[in-house]
């Protein structure tokens, strides 16, 4: 709503040959809230969407927020029988599906039963067409006076232990995210950034698209990732900044266009979610674009230590340092920090933490301590601080009484 005051005919949103200003934006958020109301929707209940990347899911996401109620955007790379869990897990009041996940979902009888059914595209018998869900509308009650502590993403990561576990991040999270993003890239109005990760994950939506939409940015979303698409919205739309993980960097890199695309707006690529070693930053160097490494998790908003531009090329391999809002430390079994040099588990704090698992206190008791949520991460530290990730705590292989992390040897190999 600010930014469309501000400036309303600037472009919030382009996907799917679709533009949308923030001014119809604004407007499409508020239709939705409005369509939510009418579907039952108050503070606290669940808003369940499973599709590729799209603005209805970002208009929802939004309508959320302004409702305190909480979004669920659920993984189309799940299987039914994976998202019946998830939907038993949470129950929501209303469950937005897109193609071509409708007959798979509507199959799942038992689990959507009593639920606001909502397709995007041809619905199926007991679901409601999106044109005539937000044609339903009722009037919206009062902002939040409280919003900032009010939960509104629901994330399901599974973690290390394959069981799925819903996130609960405040709004307060996302916010504080959002001003850690804006210090990382240097995040401004005038960028154009390039989303292609689904945004059912934190680093889909977090990392970058949120951000930029509260920096007043344009934001050019993708349904799914295509390298080829990539390269062409680099080159047309004028990106200036994006996320990629290795595997998408991998893609474009076997791109024969990529080694004479036009780059010349291109500030950075961001990229993370996995350990990524000296070797695989220079190879990926040779375009003169900076690669900044990222580190956090779903628990996390996911921001929690990064690199800016200036770090890139000084310390290939390191994923920064702490965020701005966030406290991080490396901590011994005993839960004392360790010396410059040493390995010890990556414990984050600040208001970017989670709130804790949805519904499951046991869970949430075993990883938050003091404030502390403790990653299950190892991580050392030069003397300057900068820091780098060993692997995984239950990784580790002791031999001769080492502790020795698969992240060093892979680096040599």
């Amino acid at each position: 709503e600010r930014q469309a005051a501000f400036a309303p005919a600037k472009t919030a949103l382009v996907c799917a040959d679709r533009r949308l200003p923030y001014a119809d934006l604004a407007a499409t958020v508020r239709q939705a809230a409005a369509a939510l109301v009418a579907a039952g929707v108050v503070r606290g209940d669940r808003v369940a969407y499973l599709g590729y990347n799209g603005i209805e899911q970002v208009a929802l996401f939004f309508a959320c927020a302004r409702l305190g109620a909480l979004f669920v955007p659920l993984s189309w790379r799940l299987a039914p029988p994976e998202h019946r869990t998830m939907l038993a897990d949470c129950r929501p009041r209303v469950l937005v599906v897109a193609e071509p996940f409708l007959g798979p979902t509507a199959a799942l009888a038992d689990a959507t039963a009593g639920l606001v059914r909502v397709a995007l595209g041809s619905a199926p018998d007991g679901w409601l067409p999106w044109d005539e869900f937000v044609a339903r509308s009722a009037a919206l009650p009062p902002p939040l006076a409280d919003a900032a502590a009010a939960p509104v993403l629901l994330s399901y990561t599974s973690g290390s232990t394959g069981q799925p576990k819903g996130v609960v991040l405040r709004q307060d999270a996302l916010f504080h995210n959002a001003v850690n993003s804006t210090h990382m890239h240097d995040l401004a109005s005038t960028d154009v950034v390039l989303t292609t990760l689904p945004l059912f994950h934190v680093g889909g939506l977090n990392i970058q698209t949120l951000p930029a939409l509260h920096a007043g940015a344009t934001v050019v979303l993708h349904p799914r990732f295509d390298p080829a698409r990539a390269i062409d919205a680099i080159e047309r739309d004028g990106i200036t900044l994006t996320v990629l993980v290795p595997a998408q960097l991998e893609l474009l890199a076997a791109e024969p266009r990529w080694r004479t695309a036009d780059l010349s707006r291109l500030r950075a690529i961001t990229t993370g979610s996995t350990i990524i070693g000296e070797a695989f930053v220079r190879k990926n160097l040779h375009r003169g674009v900076p690669l900044l490494q990222v580190y956090g998790a779903t628990e996390t908003c996911p921001i929690a230590a990064y690199q800016r531009c200036a770090d890139a090329s000084a310390h290939p391999g390191s994923i920064g340092k702490p965020a701005l809002h966030c406290e991080l430390m490396l901590a011994d079994g005993e839960g004392r920090a360790v010396a410059a040099g040493e390995s010890g588990e990556i414990w984050i704090r600040g208001a970017n933490v989670m709130d804790g698992y949805w519904d499951q206190p046991r869970e949430t008791a075993a990883v938050l301590a003091g404030g502390w949520y403790r990653t299950g991460d190892v991580a050392h530290a030069d003397a300057d601080g900068w820091l780098y990730v060993d692997g995984r705590r239950r990784d580790v292989i002791i031999s001769g009484g080492e502790n020795v992390y698969p992240a060093e040897i892979e680096n040599v190999l």
